[in-house]
């Protein structure tokens, strides 16, 4: 974590911008309402849902709007938690830098913070949107920042003509949230194929590859790079961090798991990959499922724990879940079914009988695991859990 003055100055550069800080959903809409008309949200709610179609011109579109004085400090105070996770950490990470690159800057919330942190060093960001772009120089202006520049351009077509000691992309290199990212060999691993096709199809349909490739042109001979994308996922983590690496970028310090609030709603987001080019790295790269929440079955505790009727002895719905059921002891399979879909991907469920008790383990190569275990008297309530898993497996089969 960054130290505490640089989250101070942060609070103080967002009221700045006119960004307040909620913890209230009700209270972040009742402001919403008060500060927008009816036509301006009713604009918002239609242009939200045109971005979420992925084109680039309805992306464009929308964060043209959001650049709007009104609109600007209602819309990007809900990311007010993202800010104060992401900020303080790159500030704290600049180093020797002297020039500093940040794509997909918007209007230049985060951009402005590290120019007036770092006085002496030039700062530059891009982004695709004009109005934001011309929001973020206004601002610029009126911190009467002279080190740092803002340019329209869309990285997937051009790129700044000079070359960066430290390059920032953060939620702006991997947009396709949508994008499942690459299923695991079979539902049995969390281990994916080698990389080949997926990994190539996967850096194609999300572009990754290209803006990489662009990026990585641009670092100077000491250059670093900052990367902090929507990549929590083992299945989206894997084939990013195997895009990196081919481009020999490495790890210069131990990933970072980001953990913020979204208003009322908390966001599990990262890594947040701190990288360097062309040397020895003593960090290396993690293709394993990170630590869960999910706990070892110990037959004696959950026995005498076990009192509701209704509540299962062991439930355990984490990736973990697939280390406990390979210790079952004497695991003996009453009925099992796997779904093969055309790309590869598998889910599987199966009920069966071990000293534990009787048990339903689901699994899928997207990396979700499922554990349930019950005494052999109520095995009957996993029969029909068992059967209407199955049911709906075959259902989207048809």
């Amino acid at each position: 974590m960054a130290d505490n003055s640089l989250v101070h100055l942060l609070h103080s550069h967002l009221a700045w911008w006119g960004l307040r800080e909620f913890t209230s959903d009700e209270a972040y809409f009742q402001w919403q309402r008060q500060t927008l008309s009816p036509v301006e949200l009713a604009t918002l709610h239609r242009l939200i849902e045109q971005k979420r179609r992925g084109a680039v011109a309805d992306e464009v579109a929308f964060y043209d709007t959001t650049a709007d004085p009104r609109i600007l400090p209602v819309l990007y105070s809900q990311q007010y938690g993202y800010y104060l996770a992401v900020g303080p950490r790159v500030a704290d990470r600049v180093g020797d830098a002297d020039s500093i690159l940040d794509v997909g800057c918007g209007v230049g919330i985060l951009t402005t913070f590290y120019a007036k942190r770092y006085p002496d060093k030039i700062v530059v960001g891009i982004d695709r949107s004009p109005a934001s772009i011309a929001r973020a120089q206004q601002q610029a202006k009126a911190l009467n920042l002279m080190n740092v520049q803002f340019e329209c351009l869309d990285l997937d077509h051009r790129v700044p003509t000079r070359s960066f000691d430290l390059i920032l992309a953060t939620h702006a290199l991997l947009q396709a949230e949508h994008d499942p990212g690459i299923p695991s060999r079979s539902w049995k691993t969390f281990e994916r194929a080698g990389e080949g096709q997926q990994q190539a199809d996967f850096e194609r349909r999300t572009g990754i590859g290209g803006r990489l490739d662009r990026l990585c042109a641009l670092l100077s001979a000491r250059g670093r790079m900052i990367v902090c994308e929507k990549t929590r996922q083992l299945a989206r983590r894997v084939p990013f961090q195997r895009a990196l690496a081919a481009r020999g970028l490495g790890l210069s310090e131990q990933p970072e798991l980001i953990r913020y609030s979204l208003v009322e709603e908390i966001a599990d987001d990262g890594p947040f990959f701190l990288l360097g080019v062309g040397q020895s790295h003593e960090v290396q790269w993690n293709e394993s499922p990170e630590p869960d929440e999910g706990s070892l079955f110990d037959c004696t505790k959950q026995l005498s724990e076990a009192t509701d009727p209704d509540v299962p002895l062991y439930e355990n719905h984490w990736p973990s879940a697939e280390r406990v059921w390979e210790q079952l002891q004497n695991r003996h399979l009453l009925k099992e079914s796997t779904r093969q879909e055309p790309d590869g991907r598998q889910l599987h469920v199966e009920l069966g009988q071990a000293e534990e008790g009787v048990y339903l383990y689901c699994a899928n190569t997207f990396d979700q695991r499922q554990l349930v275990i019950v005494e052999p008297a109520r095995r009957g309530m996993l029969e029909v859990y068992y059967l209407e898993i199955v049911s709906s497996m075959h259902e989207r089969k048809d």
